[in-house]
């Protein structure tokens, strides 16, 4: 019997495009995915700052005489959703808890990574039917905010509306999808010998922020859906006229929009307890404090949304117990500043541009912190309720506190992504106009509102003229501040200094590769690093099995 071999097998078909094409593909690498969000992300932020510029051109004049009524409502909408569901949300958690999850916890990838990346390509759709909706003729955009309140969201054009919700809802599931993912990577794909309170900050940043995704979001998606019934079949579920209930849409839309603050903030949260001790080449003070200060911001955060609604009839009980919730988070919310300034304390600060818009976000959020805290007081939030303070207040949370902190990421991070340093001057002046510019924006709402402006108008009283002009150079500054990061980020990309693996000598696992990282993170086995932030200790923080690991580890080992 003769046995005939069948013909050499050619090489197996690639199932992934290479190069930059990898990046416009349906990967299922964790990288490619998470630059996909960063950069989706960005895009989405010049359109929302575009939006905010022609708010802010409308505020120059106490007269509507830039934008038509309706238009300013589209445009503030627009402008509220954009930054929040399509830049905030998606980059601090998915950019960067897709990029360094899997690093941080010794794994190759996402515990799901197919729906990880349904998850992203839930974005791009989402985000063009909302600012599509801008654009159909007769229906224009949704007007009522992003809170879409009835009887508001009832009585405004019913197509834009629902266009809105299908969006939102479209987004809400991506939330939902990463949320789910995040947890199982974290709690199992952790590499053998390798336990909870081993991981990066940022590990137990995301779980927490997860678990409040996966509990709050499907009450916005189920309350959205109940309202788009009542637009399309006129159903009474939020519509006084037909029995419904106004404030019970407040209720059910706050228990997920007041944890979606910290769905933005706390990843930021563990993103500067990674960067912080970097280059102040320290070790992060309180890691177990820091932990359990998380996880009960993630517990109050659930408990307080009705701080929103002092001045919605709320009964007085009611009013004490949120008064007294939210009072409380403030406790774990000072815990960890006390802990990162401990971290700061006698460090050997590197003062560049990621340690720059590091230390900013702590001046921004405490500022913004107090406020919050002000806000919570039931007298104190009546005569402030719907004016700018609250507006300054949010900004000063949102933006100042997570914004501030993406862009620090960015320059902490980039070495990896490409393995270019960015240009430090550059780098300097895009933190002094952006610092410069929020500050001068957003400052000067807090008096406004103090003095009875109310918010989401066009039109005011004439003696608010001067602060909202400066409010607005404010505006004109941080728009220019995209320039040189615009610039920088292009042209380091080509042109940039070569960072080599580990520019920054960091000790947490993504550094422990080479940059950027190989398709599986490592090309021998995962490292075992049990103190990220071992600085000035022996070299037993890591497992030096790994080939790979031990070459890094003795060339950056500070």
């Amino acid at each position: 019997m003769t046995l005939t071999l069948p013909p050499q097998a050619g090489p197996a078909p690639t199932l992934q495009p290479t190069g930059w094409l990898r990046y416009f593909s349906f990967s299922v690498d964790h990288k490619v995915i998470g630059l996909q969000y960063l950069v989706c992300g960005f895009l989405f932020y010049l359109v929302g700052g575009a939006l905010a510029g022609a708010i802010r051109t409308e505020l120059l004049t106490p007269i509507s005489d830039f934008l038509p009524r309706e238009t300013y409502n589209e445009v503030l909408t627009l402008h509220g959703t954009v930054m929040i569901f399509l830049w905030i949300v998606p980059v601090v958690n998915g950019a960067f808890g897709n990029y360094l999850i899997p690093f941080y916890v010794g794994a190759r990838d996402m515990a799901f990574p197919r729906l990880n990346a349904v998850a992203f390509w839930l974005i791009p759709p989402a985000g063009l039917l909302l600012i599509g909706s801008y654009f159909i003729a007769g229906a224009g955009a949704s007007q009522s905010g992003w809170t879409a309140y009835p009887p508001l969201s009832l009585t405004t054009p019913a197509t834009g509306q629902v266009i809105w919700i299908l969006s939102v809802l479209l987004l809400g599931g991506s939330s939902i999808f990463g949320g789910i993912n995040f947890i199982a990577t974290v709690l199992k794909m952790r590499r053998p010998g390798l336990g909870l309170m081993q991981l990066p900050m940022y590990c137990w940043a995301m779980l927490g922020t997860s678990i409040l995704v996966v509990l709050s979001t499907p009450v916005l998606a189920g309350t959205l859906v109940l309202l788009s019934f009542d637009i399309i079949a006129h159903t009474g579920f939020f519509n006084p006229a037909l029995g419904g209930n106004a404030v019970v849409y407040q209720h059910l839309f706050w228990f997920y929009s007041h944890p979606a603050v910290y769905i933005m903030v706390l990843p930021a949260f563990g993103l500067v307890s990674e960067i912080l001790p970097v280059h102040a080449r320290k070790p992060l003070f309180g890691y177990t404090t820091m932990v359990y200060s998380i996880l009960a911001i993630v517990f109050l955060g659930l408990i307080v949304w009705a701080h929103h609604m002092f001045t919605s009839g709320t009964p007085p009980w009611m009013r004490l117990f949120f008064t007294i919730a939210t009072s409380f988070i403030a406790v774990p919310t000072g815990i960890k500043f006390f802990n990162w300034l401990a971290t700061l304390w006698g460090g050997k600060l590197s003062l560049n541009s990621a340690m720059l818009f590091a230390c900013a976000f702590i001046v921004n959020f405490v500022f913004g912190g107090i406020t919050g805290v002000a806000l919570a007081q039931v007298p104190f939030d009546i005569h402030v309720h719907d004016t700018y303070f609250v507006v300054g207040h949010f900004h000063y949370i949102v933006y100042g506190g997570t914004v501030f902190v993406i862009f620090s990421a960015v320059y902490h991070w980039y070495p990896k992504f490409t393995g270019r340093l960015l240009n430090e001057p550059l780098g300097q002046a895009h933190f002094w106009l952006t610092f410069v510019g929020f500050n001068l924006c957003f400052a000067p709402q807090h008096w406004l509102g103090l003095n009875g402006m109310p918010r989401r108008v066009a039109e005011y009283d004439p003696q608010f003229t001067w602060m909202n002009q400066l409010s607005s150079a404010g505006a004109l500054l941080m728009a220019i501040s995209t320039l040189p990061f615009l610039v920088n980020v292009l042209v380091s990309a080509f042109r940039g200094e070569v960072a080599g693996d580990n520019p920054w000598n960091a000790l947490t696992p993504e550094w422990l590769t080479s940059s950027p990282p190989p398709v599986e993170n490592w090309k021998g086995e995962a490292p075992l690093v049990t103190h990220p932030y071992g600085y000035g200790s022996a070299p037993d923080a890591i497992d030096l099995k790994a080939t790979s690991g031990r070459e890094l580890w003795s060339s950056g080992r500070s």
